[in-house]
Formats: structure tokens, C-alpha cells, sequence
């Protein structure tokens, strides 16, 4: 009985670790490598820095202005797909999406959407290591409503 229950868990095990490799290749391998690919690293950090100057440009000044650069907050969450600085059941959500998507864009809008959510108190903030410890703390986030209000306003 023992002997069963230890091949059914690394079989799944197995699956989990075949199913993740499969998620990699497609699209998280593009976040660790600088190319032209409008899917890599370089297209997201641009993606992110379109939306962030179209949807909150005042936001976006004053960062400049304070030399927090927006992107330099926010470009660990884009290498790290959120992993680590968001709950656990939050990034699957947010991964769940990015295939259904096809796409890793999510990633950037999240980015701009945290942003905007804390943008009263990343507006008092008066240096780059005050906007950080604004945004330090993200795990109690939650994605989809923030993902909703930056796609649909």
C-alpha cells in the first residue's frame, strides 16, 4: 500500500514538474533572455512603459521627477512572473491567464495596475527607497480585479 502511494505521488510530482517545464519553454524562458523578440524581456519593459505614460502620466512624471524610475520598481515582478512577491494562488491565477492569453502581456499590465493602485502613496513619496517600501509589500494583492480595472477603464 505504502509501495502505491509513493508512485502514484511522483507520478504526479512527474506531471507537475513535465506540465511546468512545457509553461517555461513557451513563455517564462523569455523573461531571462535580452533578444528582439516582442515576446522577451526588452518588448514587456517597453509594453509596461507605454501603458504606465498613456494611463497615469502624472504618476509617471513624478517617479521621474523623484528618480524612482517606474520600470526599475516594477522590472523584478516582470523577470520573476510575480513569483515570490505575490500569494502563490495569485501568480497561478495570473499564469492561468497568461495562457489563455497566449501572451505574457498580463504581466505589464498588472505592473502599471499595482502601480495605479498605490499611486496616493507613491505620490508622497519624495525618493526612489520611499516608492520602494510603498511597493514592497504586494502578497496581499489581489490580480483579477486589478487586472479588470486597468483592461476595462
Amino acid at each position: 500500500n505504502t509501495h502505491k502511494y509513493s508512485a502514484c505521488t511522483f507520478t504526479v510530482a512527474y506531471i507537475y514538474m513535465y506540465v511546468f517545464l512545457l509553461i517555461f519553454i513557451r513563455y517564462f524562458c523569455h523573461l531571462h533572455s535580452i533578444s528582439s523578440n516582442s515576446e522577451g524581456i526588452l518588448g514587456l519593459c517597453c509594453l509596461f512603459e507605454r501603458l504606465l505614460v498613456s494611463r497615469s502620466p502624472l504618476l509617471f512624471q513624478h517617479l521621474k521627477k523623484i528618480r524612482a524610475e517606474p520600470l526599475f520598481l516594477v522590472f523584478k515582478w516582470l523577470v520573476w512572473a510575480f513569483v515570490g512577491f505575490l500569494d502563490s494562488s495569485q501568480v497561478l491565477l495570473l499564469w492561468d491567464r497568461v495562457i489563455g492569453f497566449n501572451s505574457l502581456d498580463i504581466l505589464a499590465v498588472l505592473a502599471v495596475a499595482i502601480l495605479e493602485f498605490r499611486a496616493t502613496n507613491l505620490f508622497r513619496a519624495t525618493s526612489l527607497s520611499e516608492a520602494e517600501a510603498m511597493l514592497q509589500d504586494i502578497k496581499c494583492l489581489k490580480v483579477m480585479p486589478l487586472v479588470q480595472q486597468t483592461l476595462f477603464t
